[in-house]
């Protein structure tokens, strides 16, 4: 059981500060997304980190658990937190994300998890699906601003 369950186990649904880390590939000009099931919406590969885990480990370990590639050579991209950054998932856990990301490198055969993601994909970065996550929405916007992505 990963660190942020073991708190909701001691604090329940209240918001939680999390610090994550996700996953930008690219391929050919275009994105890889997971459609997630717990929202059933799409977003990057994705997650919380463990104790004693370093953010680029957290996101080549998401990115491998999310869709089976192994993430290699990351860059840190950003860092985004604040105003657009909060969740509440469906079965009401709060959360508030401070997310680094990073552009990986990836190799291998791609996968959903049929856990966490039941699709993984390349979309083209001009027609990504209207159905993303808030918060991949605003880590994308920031990118966008930044000229990163």
């Amino acid at each position: 059981m990963g660190y942020v369950l073991k708190l909701r186990e001691l604090i329940g649904p209240r918001p939680l500060i999390v610090v994550g880390a996700a996953a930008v590939v690219l391929r050919q000009q275009q994105l890889l997304l997971v459609k997630r099931t717990d929202n059933l919406l799409w977003g990057l590969p994705a997650g919380s980190k463990e104790l004693a885990e370093d953010l680029q480990t957290t996101a080549i370990r998401e990115l491998r658990e999310e869709t089976g590639l192994l993430g290699r050579q990351p860059k840190l991209l950003t860092v985004v937190s604040g105003t657009g950054m909060q969740y509440t998932y469906p079965n009401g856990d709060q959360i508030d994300s401070v997310t680094t990301v990073y552009q990986l490198s990836a190799t291998g055969e791609l996968r959903a998890d049929q856990d966490e993601t039941s699709a993984a994909k390349f979309f083209p970065l001009a027609k990504l699906p209207a159905t993303l996550t808030p918060i991949t929405k605003r880590i994308l916007n920031d990118l966008r601003s930044t000229q990163k992505l």
